[in-house]
């Protein structure tokens, strides 16, 4: 799918898995979880995924995550929470804990804030994340001085996410 976003400064549309593919940084890893589970506090997912505006005070969903994650430095499962929030001008806030359980066993916590960003007449919103990750496990304790920036998409229709993350 080829996905596309008009800048504000009008500048010509971009190919955004272009942008991602430019992306600086070293690929520490790729997630492809899925939404397992869906909490809702008084506004419907289904609204506000098919873009109807949230009402002023916002919209909160609990999404629960789990799937595969891989890549050149880390490879595992990763399962957690996002306390998505719905803000009145249709953007969501993101702030995710989860944790990583490598392919060894190890364990690292995975904290990411961020927003996502809908797309008109579309079910894929961009994501963009700022993530921490830690853990005392000394075969990876250099994840914990890392800043991560993660890029990606997720379609609200399947519950499919695609996130590579880099560190910057």
């Amino acid at each position: 799918m080829m996905s596309t976003d008009v800048p504000s400064s009008g500048e010509h549309p971009v190919d955004l898995r272009a942008a991602e593919l430019q992306m600086p940084g070293e690929l520490i890893y790729e997630y492809a979880p899925l939404v397992t589970d869906i909490v809702e506090y008084g506004t419907s997912a289904d609204a506000m995924f098919a873009g109807e505006t949230p009402p002023p005070e916002g919209a909160r969903l609990d999404l629960t995550l789990e799937g595969p994650i891989g890549g050149p430095k880390l490879n595992g499962t990763v399962k957690g929470k996002d306390y998505l929030c719905f803000r009145a001008d249709g953007k969501a806030e993101l702030h995710i804990h989860a944790e990583i359980t490598t392919d060894d066993g190890k364990k690292i916590a995975l904290f990411a804030d961020g927003v996502a960003i809908g797309q008109q007449g579309s079910p894929v919103f961009r994501l963009r994340e700022n993530v921490t990750l830690t853990t005392s496990e000394s075969d990876f304790a250099w994840l914990n001085s890392l800043q991560i920036w993660g890029v990606g998409t997720v379609d609200v229709s399947t519950g499919q996410v695609d996130l590579k993350g880099y560190a910057v």
